[in-house]
């Protein structure tokens, strides 16, 4: 199926619906993967999935109301399953209230947007993955397809956004809870890569082996891997760059923007919607610029703004989605030479992976969070022990701020791995961060 005549067929047929006085608006997503589930360097559950689903809103004066429909590619099925969905928008749209906020896309700006890439085939990854894993317990999945998003409304816009990608996330498992993560994401697949990738990962599995070391809480001299700051970065996410968090003084920024807390210079941060996976254009039809500054040279930029919030506070929007999340986190990288880290390092902790993040203190910007996988100590520039869990408790402004040495000069692209419903978009190109001060409470 041809997902970009299919998205056509949908509009016209949700156009040909819409009745004088009404605004329809459709949404499009469309997806072909294929996923391997595998463990113990085999694979365990191979899959493919296309899926269709369709959202329509009807939007009548300050009234709007939305309903949601799965699509099976055969012309005549759609259109019932969109007559019946429109119907019963139109059902709803008669007893629903007015909407203050209510805000789209009211002057078309039509785009396309369609990348392909050099994606192997499923037999291809296979062999790659089995390659990588042999003689190791090799545990995880890997998702890899086309992805695809579209816009319409009966105003005559029209956009379309296209794009290959794939996903490799797996750990090199030891024994007990001891394990080594690894992940290799992108758009043009690259088997070199890949084994860079996994012999970095196979270096430090022999290294489990060794007694776990503990150490007291304090501060340490640690160094935290790129996968480390994409859990940072993803709960920084969720209310940081928002305006709805800024006009409510809610965003764990709030010092530096008031000035009573200062960021490094060298931290810079921008939603790069062009060098993304997320289409360039929301829900409601509004296009995102190409890049937002969300912090520049330590200093706080520019929000987020969905056409809600815009309408709410008086500011024009920047096409961001309901929940002002960002989608395409971009952060500079620095000076410092990945194979210099453990030299730099010195004396300290080497944090491969972070999770269950939250906000300790969310308008100081102080974060919590526990180590995962194969977190080291290091001695003199030498991995000599893995480290048991640990829970860190520290400030935004310390670990990217006062207490900030180094980024590294290159970047990791981690695409999100979640495929809960469909496979996300959402995607980060980060350094690591060599850090003299970073603080563990347990």
């Amino acid at each position: 199926m041809n997902f970009r005549d299919h998205f056509a067929q949908t509009a016209a047929t949700v156009e040909t619906l819409t009745r004088n006085g009404e605004t329809s608006l459709t949404n499009y997503y469309g997806e072909r993967s294929d996923f391997l589930r595998f463990n113990k360097s085999a694979v365990r559950q191979p899959g493919s999935v296309t899926d269709i689903d369709v959202t329509v809103d009807l939007i009548a004066g300050k009234r709007r109301t939305s309903t949601s429909v799965r699509l099976t590619g055969t012309k005549d099925e759609d259109a019932t399953r969109l007559h019946h969905a429109v119907a019963g928008a139109r059902t709803a749209l008669d007893g629903a209230p007015d909407d203050p906020h209510l805000a789209f896309s009211r002057e078309p700006r039509s785009s396309e947007h369609v990348a392909q890439a050099a994606m192997p085939s499923k037999a291809q990854a296979v062999d790659a993955i089995m390659r990588t894993g042999k003689g190791r317990d090799m545990v995880g999945i890997y998702a890899a397809g086309r992805v695809a998003y579209g816009f319409a409304n009966n105003l005559g816009q029209r956009n379309w956004h296209e794009s290959d990608s794939f996903n490799l996330d797996w750990c090199f498992y030891y024994a007990a809870d001891k394990a080594v993560k690894a992940n290799y994401a992108g758009v043009d697949w690259n088997d070199r890569e890949l084994d860079r990738i996994a012999g970095d990962a196979a270096k430090t599995l022999p290294l489990l082996s060794r007694p776990v070391k503990t150490i007291p809480p304090g501060g340490y001299r640690a160094y935290l891997a790129p996968s480390a700051l994409h859990e940072i970065w993803s709960w920084l996410g969720w209310g940081a760059f928002g305006i709805a968090n800024h006009r409510t003084r809610a965003t764990p920024f709030l010092r530096a923007i008031d000035g009573t807390g200062e960021l490094d210079r060298h931290v810079t941060v921008k939603e790069n919607t062009a060098e993304g996976l997320a289409p360039g254009f929301q829900a409601d039809g509004f296009v995102k610029p190409p890049c937002v500054n969300l912090l520049s040279g330590g200093a706080y930029a520019d929000c987020l703004i969905s056409p809600r919030s815009a309408v709410e506070y008086g500011v024009k929007t920047n096409g961001a989605n309901e929940g002002e999340l960002p989608q395409s986190i971009d952060m500079a990288g620095g000076t410092l030479a990945r194979d210099r880290v453990l030299k730099e390092l010195g004396t300290g902790v080497y944090i491969s992976n972070l999770w269950y993040m939250n906000y300790s203190d969310r308008n100081n910007g102080r974060v919590t969070g526990l180590t995962r996988f194969a977190s080291m100590w290091v001695e003199n520039g030498e991995i000599v022990a893995p480290l048991g869990v640990m829970r860190l408790d520290d400030s935004i402004y310390r670990f990217f701020g006062s207490e900030l040495e180094g980024l590294t000069a290159e970047r990791d692209f981690i695409i999100d791995p979640a495929s809960y419903g469909r496979r996300s978009v959402d995607s980060m190109r980060l350094p690591g961060a060599l850090v003299g001060d970073f603080r563990f409470t347990l």
